[in-house]
């Protein structure tokens, strides 16, 4: 199905940088009564600053400015408070943002009854959002411009399956009417079900058949779907190995169906989605979709599978830079160039040039402040994604592929 939508919603864009004293003012406007955040999942970090720059430079501290504006505003009104609907793909991402806002304003000093409207008379709604939106290359984007008969600068392509999970009450509901419009937004007392099987089944094989794929000359999951050898992999990633991993107390949520429908959404011919993006923030990806679910497989098989090693060992040949430029750093697949857009490039570039394999990968593993998690501290872990760094390095990943294929079929 294709459906091409004009989107006039959006009244006007307000850059905090440049406009901050008209994005305080909204906070005047009492029809305006709801907060959505996408800063990716670097973006909800706390960071001490004082909030009375013009403009603070983190979103919590703009955040946090702005609701202290709306407080002055309305002279501390329960029915001033909002509703706040953080999108990053962070577990508990409206409780750690709140969590973060609390402190922030014990360190700017702010009233104690600010302090209590902000935890009283707001809503901080976890929320979890699944679609895979690529973005349009130029041709799609001056066909469907010429059908439409409008030039959009913003125009994106999005797959048809959607999903935005909203943790709220019903007062939260009142307030969200945009959920009557659209089956696919869901508003629960608990989302963590769905949470759960996104980050592992759909994100989470993201992330670990990102640098396989990208590593072996395939640009858009589409492609890797059309070759039998990646497609097995990532099929058999999903099916025999993440999905027995998750828990399965679910209700009408079964982590093998939830599979198969990832799997059906990869195939989707019309989705050119690039792996490149992918692994924008790698690192903090890696961290937040496969350390979880690296500690539920071994406590559910006692081991890690061979198809998660691998794609943790292709993650670390990543970001392998062979260069830098001006902070940036490029990686070397197949002689040609690639950025490697994620802050502990700098880190892994050092590694890369002071270590030998084994030992890097044991640094890496063991850094709990990376992970918040000590890897080699899973038995057989940092054996396995040595062995399949070197082999990768030596062979390539086609072969090393290949190889673990020819051992399932002995």
């Amino acid at each position: 199905m294709e459906d091409n939508i004009v989107c006039s919603a959006i009244s006007r864009v307000l850059s905090a940088r440049h406009e901050w004293a008209a994005v305080l003012e909204c906070a005047h406007n009492p029809q305006m009564q709801v907060i959505i955040s996408n800063t990716t999942e670097v973006g909800i970090k706390m960071v001490n600053e004082n909030i009375r720059k013009h403009p603070p430079v983190s979103f919590p501290a703009k955040l946090l400015a702005f609701l202290y504006e709306r407080y002055i505003a309305f002279d501390g009104s329960s029915q001033s408070g909002m509703v706040i609907l953080p999108t990053e793909l962070i577990s508990n991402n409206a409780k750690k943002l709140e969590s973060i806002l609390l402190e922030l304003a014990h360190l700017n000093s702010l009233d104690e009854q600010f302090i209590e409207w902000l935890e009283n008379c707001n809503h901080f709604c976890n929320s979890l959002v699944d679609r895979i939106v690529p973005g349009a290359d130029k041709n799609i984007k001056a066909e469907i411009e010429q059908e439409i008969g409008l030039t959009d600068d913003l125009l994106i392509v999005s797959e048809v399956y959607r999903l935005w999970a909203i943790e709220g009450n019903a007062t939260v509901a009142n307030i969200l009417t945009f959920a009557t419009a659209d089956h696919g937004v869901i508003i629960t007392e608990d989302i963590n079900p769905y949470r759960e099987l996104k980050l592992a089944l759909l994100n989470a094989t993201h992330s670990l058949s990102c640098a396989v794929a990208f590593l072996s000359g395939i640009r858009t999951v589409k492609k890797a779907m059309d070759e039998s050898l990646l497609a097995g992999f990532i099929a058999d990633l999903i099916l025999l190995d993440i999905a027995p991993a998750i828990t399965q107390g679910h209700g009408e949520l079964k982590a093998e169906d939830f599979g198969h429908k990832v799997l059906e959404r990869f195939r989707n011919p019309y989705i050119e989605h690039f792996w490149i993006s992918i692994s924008l923030n790698y690192t903090q990806k890696m961290k937040v979709r496969v350390v979880p679910l690296l500690i539920s497989c071994y406590e559910t098989f006692k081991t890690i599978p061979e198809n998660i090693a691998i794609g943790f060992a292709a993650y670390l040949l990543f970001m392998k830079a062979v260069r830098t430029q001006e902070g940036q750093y490029f990686g070397d697949a197949d002689g040609k160039e690639y950025p490697i857009n994620d802050e502990k490039a700098a880190c892994f570039f050092q590694y890369w040039k002071k270590f030998d394999v084994p030992t890097l990968v044991n640094v890496i593993l063991q850094d709990t402040e990376l992970w918040d998690f000590d890897l080699t501290a899973i038995p057989g872990f940092e054996q396995d994604v040595t062995e399949k760094l070197l082999m990768m390095m030596a062979n390539g990943q086609r072969v090393t592929l290949q190889n673990k294929k020819a051992l399932q079929e002995k």
